[in-house]
Formats: structure tokens, C-alpha cells, sequence
């Protein structure tokens, strides 16, 4: 059994962390079935400091979609309601009117009582929580609603190097995305040690991939690149001492330290990172206080920020 309540259904029995499924998987589709992409029908809440959402929202940025899909934050803090939308006056989210991620998902699954994550899609013409599948909704965003594209928006999913982006999702989205936290919500050992090693094997792959190339896919810059990127921003500002993982910096990896800080450079990626934001969330809320116990409301000095401002020699 978890020690932290939030998390006990995602630890198993050898003390591993497992990401919960998400439970609003309709897809954005032209089908019968499916949710028809449309002009201010939908609506994406994330929380800034979550990696999982952080991709969709580049995604809507690059691709022109912010002229089409509103986009609402939650403040820092999770609380028994989820996220909150704290920083609203009254603390109600402007579109929907709802407090919480919580009344959000319950608005669609009264019986809901996972964890009510972000990313998270609403439908504005029901105010019901629609779709919060984080692994595919970046695609989505690039296929489904390519007729809402903003002029000379990217193609961040060719179909040449579709195969290729698939098989580099799957590992960044178990290794990397996920592998942090499988180190940092270990309660074994044995658990901690297995996700540690995993990690750092994969960050020397990626690594090495990055050696004579700007981005994942050579030259092109694809969904790949917005599934890792999340990640390697919060890598030393939160990753490396909170979830205790600890064998090199970003900034010890030259490719990725380089390949991290061009990305930074594209409107989508650096204005959407706000590493204020991502360290007060991740060391203050109420549920990571208390799992790293940080009873104490510290909230740590540094990394130097200053190099994220400087553009990488490629």
C-alpha cells in the first residue's frame, strides 16, 4: 500500500510507479463517434508545470491553434479537488465556471475518483470534460485538425517519418516522460534502482542520437520533439534533486543541453516555459510536500537560468 493517498493506485505491489489510464479517450475525428474538431467548441485546461500537458499546449502554439481552441490554466497547488483554477477572480475558470479539474471530470463521470489530470479537453457547448488522452491528442492536433492550421504552420507528423516518430513517442513517452517519475514515486529500492538505471540508459541513447543532428528526426522538427522537450525542462530544476535523479545535469549532456536551449529559442517552447511557475508547483503543492517532505514550504535557490537565454552553436 502507497504511503501517499494520491498516488496508492498507481504504486504496485513491488513498490513501482505505473501512470494511471486515462479514462476520456473519445478522439478528435470526422467519424462517426468521434468529436468533430470546430472553431471555439473546445477548450484545453492544463497546469503549467505538467509535462504531459506542457506538449499539447506547444502544439496548439505552433500549429496556429490558438486562434481556434481557448486555453485555461490551473494555478501551482493540487488539492483534493485536483487543480484549481486559483489565479481566476473567484476562482472559477472564465469559460466553464468550474472551481476544479475535479467538477470538470465529474460533469462527464460523476463517479469519477482517479486522479484528475491535465491535459484535459472540454466541450464548451456541454461544459463536460471531453477528452484528456495526453498520448495522442498532440496528434490529434496535427492531423485531425489540419484544416485549422495557421498559415505555414509545421508538419510536426509527415507520413514518411511516421514509423519513426511512433517508435521514438513510445520510448519517451515510457522512458523519459514517465521514467522520471517512476524514479521519483518509487517506494522500493529494488524499484528505485530498475527506473534509475532505466533512465539514464535512455538519456544516453537520445543522447547519442542527437550527436549530428538538430532534432530528433535530423532537420525536421516533429511530435517527437515536443514529447521530449517537457521533460528536459524540468530536468534540473526539479528532476534531478526532488526525484532524486542524480547521475548527471541536463547540462552535463552536451546534445541534449544544446538541442533543449534551441528548442527554448521557438516562441511555442520557450514562451510556454515558465520555470517560476514549474518550481513552486512542484514544491509546494500539497501533494508532492508531502511526499518529499518538504514540511518546511522550502523552496530551493537556483539552477542558474540564465544559459536557456543563450542561443546553442549547432
Amino acid at each position: 500500500m502507497s504511503k501517499h493517498p494520491v498516488f496508492a493506485k498507481e504504486i504496485q505491489s513491488d513498490g513501482s510507479f505505473v501512470q494511471q489510464a486515462n479514462a476520456l479517450a473519445t478522439p478528435f475525428s470526422y467519424e462517426e463517434g468521434g468529436l468533430r474538431p470546430e472553431a471555439n467548441r473546445y477548450q484545453l485546461v492544463w497546469m503549467p508545470a505538467c509535462p504531459h500537458a506542457h506538449k499539447v499546449v506547444i502544439a496548439i502554439h505552433l500549429l496556429g491553434l490558438d486562434q481556434v481552441i481557448p486555453i485555461s490554466a490551473t494555478g501551482p497547488y493540487r488539492t483534493d479537488q485536483g487543480w484549481v483554477f486559483s489565479d481566476y477572480p473567484g476562482g472559477r475558470d472564465p469559460l466553464t465556471g468550474a472551481r476544479s479539474t475535479l467538477e470538470l471530470y465529474q460533469r462527464s463521470l460523476p463517479d469519477y475518483d482517479l486522479r484528475p489530470t491535465v491535459p484535459l479537453m472540454v466541450d464548451l457547448a456541454s461544459g463536460q470534460a471531453v477528452n484528456n488522452d495526453h498520448k495522442t491528442l498532440s496528434l490529434q492536433l496535427e492531423t485531425v485538425w489540419k484544416d485549422f492550421h495557421a498559415e505555414g504552420a509545421p508538419n510536426l507528423y509527415p507520413e514518411a517519418l511516421r514509423s519513426e516518430i511512433d517508435r521514438l513517442n513510445r520510448l519517451i513517452y515510457e522512458e523519459i516522460n514517465v521514467g522520471f517519475y517512476k524514479v521519483g514515486f518509487a517506494e522500493s529500492q529494488s524499484a528505485y534502482e530498475k527506473a534509475y538505471n532505466n533512465l539514464f540508459e535512455n538519456l544516453d541513447f537520445l543522447e547519442d542520437r542527437l550527436r549530428q543532428s538538430r532534432y530528433l528526426c535530423g532537420d525536421q522538427l516533429t511530435d517527437a520533439d515536443l514529447r521530449l522537450y517537457p521533460s528536459l525542462a524540468r530536468y534540473d530544476v526539479v528532476y534531478y534533486d526532488e526525484f532524486r535523479c542524480r547521475e548527471r545535469r541536463l547540462r552535463d549532456y552536451p546534445n541534449l543541453w544544446r538541442y533543449a536551449r534551441d528548442l527554448y529559442q521557438i516562441p511555442a517552447f520557450g514562451e510556454t516555459t515558465d520555470f517560476d511557475f514549474i518550481k513552486e508547483s512542484y514544491y509546494r503543492s500539497p501533494h508532492l510536500k508531502a511526499l518529499f517532505g518538504n514540511s518546511h514550504n522550502i523552496l530551493p535557490k537556483g539552477p542558474d537560468l540564465a544559459p536557456w537565454q543563450q542561443v546553442p552553436i549547432n
